[in-house]
């Protein structure tokens, strides 16, 4: 399988709406599903590594998959409103790097190996 840069993905996402999907569902629409993706891969993470055990139905799901779904769906959004999202990626990394340079390495919780 070929690896894809950020902007090929939002590229091969549009190709498949255009050939497959006929037109990308309105904005509202796509928040709806991104939600309802997002929703699916807190199912498989909280019975996978939490508390609580799988129904019958959530066995055959994959996270990875569920992840797919999301990331296909944000693209949409991001096709859709006109968002680079590698510029805007780069863009946030910078905006999180100028704030939290110091802020992450000085939390006196994060250093804590101690379990509560």
């Amino acid at each position: 399988m070929n690896t894809l840069t950020i902007k090929q993905a939002q590229q091969k996402v549009d190709e498949w709406i255009q050939t497959h999907g006929v037109r990308y569902f309105n904005e509202l629409t796509n928040m709806a599903i991104l939600t309802e993706e997002v929703g699916e891969v807190a199912r498989i993470i909280s019975r996978t590594y939490g508390e609580q055990s799988f129904k019958k139905k959530d066995k055959e799901k994959v996270l990875a998959d569920e992840l797919a779904d999301v990331l296909f769906v944000l693209i949409c959004i991001a096709n859709q409103t006109g968002i680079d999202l590698d510029k805007a990626l780069q863009k946030n990394l910078e905006k999180k790097t100028k704030r939290d340079h110091k802020r992450h390495k000085e939390n006196k919780k994060l250093k804590s190996t101690k379990t509560k």
